[in-house]
């Protein structure tokens, strides 16, 4: 019942952004001029697109790190903190080196290295998932800031600059598509990333394996693969994804913003949803991360045209009622079976 729910709340979404782009389709050809026209043109322009995937990038590496950690057994709620820890480790390290390679994998090695954390507690000491990741949340949160502090005298970090922009002439010029081939190597790494994601999920070993141990890690146990290793690894992975995503945030503006929720934001709680909405599918994640994304961009637009009299506060909120509307709509989506449950080998 809760699957069809699922399914059919997903489809109601789905449709009524299809019918929405057209009705504001039309619009457009038949009145440019009017609101729904000049509405359609900004949703429609390249700017918009380009704003979508720079945005959707710290989400849908979380979201894909959530994938592999619940996957295998493990929720882990602690994806905001991997951001939070990361984009600020991704700064000092580039700061330190003066390469922004070379911070972005210090990013990812602290991501991992909390995750590890999480993944003893978790594992080895059978603690609650729930209360270890919002630990690891709080602990990013608190840290992260402490940190800049001590090195940078406040919770801002001085800026180390940006990655360059991968631009392919003559693509790049393509109206709204071409903003995929003038992007941050960040969004072509998260693309990437997506279909790696999807394949060794589907289409490896591994990927069977930490369904197996998600889903039924008795059975896996009696096959005479290590649940715990397996679970080891998808958590370990997670970091590995999320310390991509909040590096690739952090050098989207080239410092660490700690004032606050951080520059982070509620993006790890977003990719918690988006997965949620994509169904453990990476490919429904970025789809899902998508939506969310334009939202923001296309309110990050509204913001700046003159396109319709909304004050910008209520604008801001467009993609955060999105995210409440998606929840409702979809309801339940059926968690793997032995999700947050421990397991030891040999247990009955």
């Amino acid at each position: 019942m809760d699957s069809l729910r699922s399914a059919s709340g997903r489809l109601l979404i789905a449709g009524v952004a299809v019918l929405a782009l057209l009705v504001l389709g039309v619009a457009g050809l038949v009145a440019p001029d009017s609101t729904a026209g000049r509405l359609f043109f900004v949703l429609a322009s390249k700017s918009t697109l380009a704003a979508t995937l720079r945005l959707s990038v710290p989400i849908v590496f979380a979201a894909l790190g959530g994938i592999f950690a619940e996957k295998s057994g493990v929720i882990n709620i602690g994806l905001e903190g991997l951001l939070i820890i990361s984009a600020f480790s991704a700064i000092y390290g580039a700061d330190v080196t003066g390469s922004l390679w070379a911070g972005f994998f210090v990013g990812i090695l602290s991501s991992t290295l909390l995750a590890a954390l999480f993944a003893v507690v978790c594992i080895e000491f059978r603690a609650d998932q729930i209360i270890a990741g919002l630990a690891v949340w709080l602990i990013a949160l608190g840290l992260a800031p402490f940190a800049s502090s001590v090195f940078y005298g406040g919770p801002n970090t001085t800026n180390v600059g940006t990655l360059d922009t991968i631009t392919i002439e003559g693509l790049a010029s393509i109206p709204f598509f071409g903003a995929f081939f003038d992007a941050s190597p960040a969004v072509h790494l998260m693309l990437i990333a997506v279909l790696v994601s999807w394949y060794v999920l589907n289409r490896t070993t591994f990927g069977r394996w930490v369904r197996a141990a998600g889903e039924n890690p008795k059975a896996l146990d009696t096959a005479g693969v290590d649940v715990s290793r397996v679970r080891y690894a998808a958590v370990l992975l997670s970091g590995v994804l999320s310390g991509m995503g909040g590096a690739a945030l952090a050098f989207n503006i080239g410092q660490f913003t700690g004032n606050g929720p951080t520059m982070v934001n509620g993006k790890g709680f977003i990719a918690i949803v988006a997965y949620l909405f994509g169904n453990y599918n990476p490919v429904g994640a970025l789809l899902s991360t998508a939506l969310f994304a334009g939202l923001d961009a296309t309110q990050l637009r509204l913001q700046t045209a003159d396109v319709i009299a909304v004050p910008d506060s209520l604008v801001q909120t467009i993609p955060f009622v999105a995210v409440i509307l998606v929840l409702a709509l979809v309801g339940r989506t059926r968690l793997p079976e032995a999700a947050g449950d421990h397991y030891e080998s040999g247990e009955e």
